[in-house]
């Protein structure tokens, strides 16, 4: 592990800590604290409770699954291996299956990439901002970093789906309001790729960077990724990190000047 300096696996968990507060309720568990979307957008998880030092048991598990299927929740946890390493043990044992994902810090040291001509970053008026979210759901739906069949028509059936949704605008008061930035790959009117990053203070992640699959193996994630990249700097970051679905995903994020910092956990249900 070769995490840069300037950063520590503390200031992530304080970010993780804080970041759903922002639009979503923090329910105590004792060693767990859930966190439940209010609004629109991609659903929260449980992760442990910051500063608790003590052990996760799979019962403390159980009881934070029941609460999630009661508020119409996902049963998912997220954590980093190494800050809770007794966690995995009593997910596993609650029968949830854990996934390891590459968590990577910026080298502040790395030179800024080269702008894409069709990457850009949108703001809260842009017409293609409810486009863009959806993007990212026709990604995640066909995972990895082969070229696959979704593209122009099924992203246009996506839109008109999700018409009407609220989260196009509850990005546009985050954008407005410096919580959220949003760039995107845009090539004839139409977004191909698209992700985002979410500030508290000088740290923010970059998340959910996914290109459509017809689009994919044109260099699209790296260039958000890189327009994100310089976004959060010029906005003052001083720490960004994202976690890596994959170790190829990873090695794309190295080109950028990302290194590997720890290992994000992710358990959910067998079945998702």
């Amino acid at each position: 592990m070769s995490i840069p300096p300037h950063t520590s696996l503390t200031d992530l968990e304080r970010y993780y800590d804080a970041a759903p507060r922002s639009s979503a309720r923090a329910e105590d568990f004792g060693p767990l604290t859930l966190f439940v979307r209010e609004g629109a957008g991609w659903p929260f998880y449980a992760r442990p409770t910051l500063g608790h030092d003590g052990p996760v048991t799979a019962a403390d598990v159980d009881a934070v699954r029941a609460r999630q299927r009661e508020v119409g929740a996902p049963e998912a946890f997220e954590w980093v291996a190494e800050v809770s390493p007794g966690l995995r043990a009593a997910v596993e044992e609650s029968g949830l299956v854990v996934h390891e994902h590459p968590l990577m810090v910026l080298d502040p040291a790395t030179p800024a990439a080269e702008p894409h001509p069709l990457v850009r970053v949108l703001g809260p008026a842009d017409p293609l901002l409810h486009a863009a979210l959806v993007v990212p759901h026709l990604a995640f739906a066909a995972p990895g970093t082969g070229v696959g069949p979704a593209g122009a028509a099924e992203l246009a059936a996506e839109i008109t789906a999700r018409a009407g949704d609220g989260r196009a605008e509850q990005v546009a008061e985050r954008i407005r309001t410096g919580r959220s930035a949003l760039a995107a790959a845009v090539e004839n009117g139409l977004p191909l790729c698209s992700g985002m990053h979410t500030p508290v203070g000088a740290v923010t992640e970059i998340v959910g960077v996914g290109t459509l699959p017809a689009a994919r193996r044109r260099g699209l994630g790296r260039a958000v990724t890189a327009a994100l990249v310089a976004h959060a700097r010029a906005a003052g970051a001083a720490t960004v990190f994202l976690s890596a679905g994959d170790a190829d995903v990873a090695r794309m994020y190295a080109t950028l000047g990302f290194r590997p910092a720890g290992t994000a956990l992710i358990a959910e249900p067998a079945d998702e």
